[in-house]
């Protein structure tokens, strides 16, 4: 089944944090929050949320995204660089379960009565 995906930063966390060189990174990412949504061919959606943690601690100065300089495209490609393999396949797999769980549906049995049908009270005159 073809699938398109979308992915969106939903929220973050920061923290004062230092690298290994001793320096102060002020406003380091340490937590995101992210969903990644699924539509199939016929327009059917499904999502995952998902929490990935981060650290500054090895990531060198030089390296360093000032959070007033993050986009989200720089973001989403930390969490892409976590989400992958099984984890990619879990997140995958539950969105294309969302979608699956929607075209099912409670059937009524076939030996089950018919439903009873509703008598007009009168009319007084």
């Amino acid at each position: 089944m073809t699938m398109t995906y979308t992915w969106k930063v939903t929220n973050m966390k920061v923290r004062d944090e230092v690298n290994a060189d001793g320096e102060t990174l002020s406003q380091a990412v340490c937590q995101t929050y992210w969903e990644k949504k699924g539509v199939d061919a016929n327009g059917n959606e499904g999502s995952f949320a998902g929490a990935t943690p981060f650290s500054a601690a090895n990531i060198p100065a030089d390296q360093f995204v000032p959070f007033d300089q993050l986009t989200e495209e720089i973001v989403l490609g930390w969490i892409k660089s976590v989400v992958v393999g099984d984890y990619e396949s879990h997140v995958n797999g539950r969105i294309a379960k969302q979608i699956a769980d929607k075209a099912v549906t409670e059937a009524t049995m076939p030996w089950s009565p018919p439903p009873p049908v509703p008598v007009a009270s009168p009319t007084a005159e």
